[in-house]
């Protein structure tokens, strides 16, 4: 295998749940090496975060995948002195503290930058650095709803929903990667580091679309629609007979004809509100009357395969035993199987894209926490003396 295209890069992960560790995971998924600190008792909570299996967190051996684990208290003399050692080595420190956190042990970036001026420091917080909320606790949760996400996801006569998964932080976890291959890219050109700031009420309001732009230009909300869409009809999930789902969407004008002449209603296509994707939203009871009759007299499969036939757009609505199970995802190796010391053969999702000269892989899953923090300690050269005074000391 060729070389993944990160080897080299050397990032310090300090974080916990979840975006700043995401972010570390995707760049040690390409070839850098990633140490993971953690609290000497007080782990990342991700080891504890959702379901375990013989008391090993599952989460977290996907979050903690490609990662050495070592334990630091940051707090204490002998942890900051360590950091700043491991700091000088290092391409990338991510954190997560709240801001003034690494300035209260004087680990802020005139300190790190001092150790290291090559240095990228990526800081992940709720709010970013500065503004009124800067020193609020914060989750992804809390960027799901001041984005508008929440506003305009639900039925219309609904409260405004939430997701029941991270999506803000993850999507902050994605942009921080991308923050910091965009600042390491400018330090191997300039030669010096710099300071990301990522906020995560930030990316989530960036992937929502032109939202601001139409209410600074037009003064529009976008109100909730359930799976309808303002944009284009019919666009929604339907039942099958055989009591499954599947979702259909027309963006394209030439899609929405092919799926009016195969559930038999080519007389719509002739109306005249049929001819731009907005006018259809507007006549969405019609178009959803008569897709949805159509799906309701057929089970999934033969759905499926009128639908691909005539070249329109469907999926079937699946949860994690279809996806697990999906022809296109086995053919893509989507989800993978890593082989874990603590649990045996362990399925995943595989790395985010496909390098065709340069590919990225899963090494291993998550380690247990502190696993590799003599090793990493030695490497840097720290004695079996010294050790042991930060252990006495409580620093590791």
């Amino acid at each position: 295998m060729s070389t993944p295209p990160l080897t080299g890069r050397r990032v310090l992960d300090l974080a916990t749940l979840f975006a700043g560790p995401l972010a570390a995971t995707l760049l040690g998924d390409f070839g850098a090496e990633v140490i993971k600190v953690e609290h000497p008792t007080r782990p990342d909570p991700s080891r504890g975060h959702g379901p375990s299996k013989d008391g090993v967190g599952l989460w977290w051996k996907i979050l903690g995948r490609n990662k050495r684990a070592i334990t630091l208290d940051l707090s204490k003399p002998g942890g900051r002195a360590t950091l700043l050692a491991l700091a000088a080595t290092a391409d990338v420190v991510i954190e997560n503290f709240r801001p003034g956190t690494l300035e209260k042990w004087d680990l802020g970036w005139p300190e790190l930058s001092a150790a290291n001026p090559r240095l990228v420091l990526a800081r992940v917080t709720a709010f970013g650095q500065f503004g009124p909320y800067a020193h609020r606790p914060g989750f992804g949760t809390l960027a799901e709803a001041m984005s508008g996400f929440a506003a305009i996801t639900g039925e219309p006569d609904a409260p405004p929903t939430l997701p029941p998964f991270g999506l803000a932080d993850s999507i902050a976890g994605l942009a921080t990667a991308y923050a910091v291959l965009t600042a390491l890219a400018a330090r191997d050109r300039d030669g010096t580091g710099q300071v990301v700031d990522m906020a995560i009420i930030e990316p989530i309001l960036t992937v929502l679309g032109p939202q601001p732009t139409w209410y600074d230009q037009l003064g529009h909300i976008q109100p909730r629609t359930g799976n309808r869409s303002q944009n284009n009809a019919p666009r929604n999930t339907y039942r099958t007979a055989d009591g499954t789902w599947v979702a259909v969407s027309t963006s394209a004008q030439s899609i929405a004809e092919r799926v009016m002449c195969l559930v038999g209603r080519p007389d719509l296509i002739d109306e005249p509100w049929f001819a731009t994707g907005a006018d259809r939203a507007r006549h969405a009871d019609v178009l959803d009357k008569a897709v949805g009759d159509w799906i309701a007299l057929r089970g999934r499969d033969e759905v499926l395969a009128a639908f691909e036939k005539a070249e329109a757009a469907v999926a079937p609505v699946q949860d994690v035993r279809d996806v697990m199970t999906d022809p296109q995802y086995a053919a893509l190796d989507t989800v993978t199987t890593v082989d874990d010391p603590e649990l045996g053969p362990l399925r995943m999702q595989n790395v985010l894209f496909r390098l065709s000269a340069t590919p990225g892989a899963i090494r291993w899953a998550g380690r247990p926490h502190g696993a590799d923090t003599d090793e990493v300690l030695t490497e840097l050269g720290l004695t079996p003396d010294r050790l042991t005074a930060l252990r006495a000391e409580g620093a590791l």
